[in-house]
């Protein structure tokens, strides 16, 4: 579908040769949030929450450093030819959310073993911030027009995408074409998982299973969206979508995982007054 409309400004602050992105601000603002969320939930169970605090100031890079190199190594004929220090301009975008979890996690087993805490009550606090946290910061996405899908029909658009508010469908208007905003698709997925983790871990799940529970569920809306966009990082030599990959391997080895854990007795270790305990 054709379609003319101005698209807003991606920088958010400049001063002098320093530029602010709206892209990074969106996503230090989920962060914080993210943040905020899991120290009130470790208040709450009468937690330390500076275990919180420092966990997030060995996390933040890590994830940051394993989104990008992730990206990276599967678009590498785009950065092959470009200067080198394209390869580090994360605030143009081009990070990929499986590469910060794996850095995340992977910072996370670390630091627990080294603080002699549980990962699983650990992962089960920080998961709802981690899917709130995604949902804010696809709107990183929509600033920088990225992480969309393929072109509207003028069907499609006037049976359901007309009613979305206009600086959503003018901001999709890329060069006289109109696209799927799958960024706010994704968005609000996150946001019903977030709930959905919320009520799970309030009525107090056997140890690990909020974290997983969030694994699953974002694998299984990524597949579906993932199908949607025009941006998607393949398997080198095949036409398969890693991020549909990814997701199929995830949602199989966690659901293995959970029975495991259960048939096991692993996860019916609840959680434990005032200290978190393997």
């Amino acid at each position: 579908m054709s379609c003319s409309a101005p698209s807003l400004d991606r920088v958010f602050l400049e001063l002098g040769p320093l530029t602010i992105y709206w892209y990074g601000v969106i996503i230090a603002f989920g962060v914080f949030i993210g943040l905020y969320l899991a120290t009130k939930e470790s208040d709450r169970l009468g937690l330390d929450k500076d275990l919180i605090i420092d966990l997030i100031v060995f996390a933040i890079p890590a994830a940051i450093l394993f989104a990008r190199i992730y990206y990276v190594v599967f678009e590498w004929d785009r950065y092959a030819g470009a200067p080198w220090w394209d390869v580090f301009a994360v605030w143009e975008g081009g990070i990929a959310i499986h590469g910060a979890l794996i850095g995340s996690v992977l910072t996370a087993i670390i630091y627990t073993r080294v603080k002699k805490i549980s990962f699983w009550q650990l992962a089960d606090i920080i998961a709802p911030s981690l899917i709130l946290g995604q949902a804010i910061g696809r709107w990183g996405n929509f600033m920088n027009q990225e992480a969309h899908g393929g072109p509207v029909s003028e069907a499609v658009y006037n049976n359901f995408l007309q009613y979305l508010p206009d600086f959503i469908m003018n901001q999709m208007c890329i060069e006289g074409t109109m696209y799927h905003p799958t960024f706010l698709y994704e968005s609000l997925w996150n946001l019903l998982i977030f709930v959905f983790l919320l009520v799970l871990r309030r009525y107090n799940p056997l140890r690990g299973e909020v974290f997983l529970s969030y694994v699953i569920a974002y694998s299984a809306g990524r597949f579906f969206i993932e199908g949607m966009r025009m941006d998607s990082l393949y398997i080198p030599g095949t036409d398969i979508r890693m991020a549909q990959f990814i997701s199929v391997v995830l949602i199989i080895f966690v659901a293995g995982l959970m029975i495991y854990r259960r048939v096991s007795g692993m996860a019916e270790r609840h959680y434990n007054g005032k200290k978190i305990k393997k």
